[in-house]
């Protein structure tokens, strides 16, 4: 009876996903642990690997740097890690297109604490659209690792920081958008962080 049960629910839930067009994604590792293949990098900061981690870092022009993914994601769910080291102001950017530094799309905000981790910052346009409140600022860890999560469906963006849900923002720009993902490194010098376990899993 608990067989013919599963089988029946399985067999529904099977029917829904395809019904609204829907097929399973396995996430997928976009950061092979050994150099940066699959990504370009964009100005003169530093981008390399160090025992299986992606390190940022001030380069001699302290200016923006970006690190992009060669693919493009529209609805997607990003899972990593960073460490904030020395300053420690970088982003992770979705939809976005770059011309050199000049970054077009949204950036949800890496930064030390009081500095709105886990916000929506749109560069070169409406800049803060969603602020995460004061008292989520506590699940920021300052020189340790820390586990961020970016869920992009359509309009509406979701960011988790250690578990905490940090905002939840429906915007019908962001909606009419596609395009990479992005790491960035903050102008200004004295800059470092690193990144491990970034894992894309595609929603569509």
């Amino acid at each position: 009876m608990r067989k013919a049960s599963y089988v029946a629910a399985t067999a529904c839930a099977l029917s829904l996903l395809l019904a609204s067009g829907g097929t399973a994604q396995e996430s997928v590792s976009i950061f092979n642990g050994r150099d940066l293949d699959g990504w370009v990098v964009h100005g003169t900061e530093l981008w390399y690997v160090e025992a299986g981690e992606l390190i940022c870092e001030s380069g001699p022009d302290a200016q923006y740097g970006y690190l992009r993914t060669e693919a493009t994601y529209t609805d997607f769910e990003l899972r990593l890690e960073f460490k904030q080291e020395a300053n420690g102001n970088s982003g992770v950017f979705f939809r976005s297109t770059l011309d050199g530094i000049i970054i077009t799309g949204w950036q949800v905000e890496v930064a030390p604490p009081g500095l709105f981790s886990g916000g929506i910052y749109e560069s070169y346009g409406r800049g803060w659209l969603i602020q995460p409140e004061p008292e989520k600022d506590a699940a920021l860890r300052m020189g340790e690792w820390n586990e961020m999560r970016i869920r992009v469906v359509g309009s509406r963006v979701t960011t988790w920081l250690n578990g905490t849900e940090m905002i939840d923002l429906i915007d019908e720009k962001i909606g009419d958008a596609t395009g990479h993902i992005a790491l960035q490194i903050h102008d200004g010098g004295g800059i470092k962080v690193r990144w491990r376990n970034l894992r894309v899993r595609e929603l569509t």
